[in-house]
């Protein structure tokens, strides 16, 4: 249940962007959060698929690299639009 009194103290104490900052902040944690999850899941599939086929590791590892390459694209791209949105609160 949301709890406006917890909220107003919240707001009283980091002023009046600070709860934005704050959910700046919270949306980046997010970002790399879903990121290290999702490269910690492509780099356990392939390994997982490299010990059953050997003969494969080569492309394996190539497509395994180019997929954490893209994420980390875009948890880059995410975080500079957050970081923007904090510069642009700050003004």
């Amino acid at each position: 249940m949301l709890d406006f009194n917890l909220l107003a103290q919240g707001f009283q104490i980091f002023g009046d962007q600070g709860l934005s900052f704050l959910g700046a902040s919270f949306g980046t944690a997010l970002i790399v959060i879903g990121a290290a999850k999702a490269i910690g899941h492509i780099a356990g599939s392939a390994v997982e698929s490299i010990a059953r086929q050997p003969e494969a590791g080569g492309r394996i590892f190539t497509s395994m690299i180019i997929a954490a390459a893209l994420i980390e694209g875009f948890t880059f791209f995410a975080i500079v639009v957050c970081l923007l949105a904090v510069n642009k609160l700050g003004t």
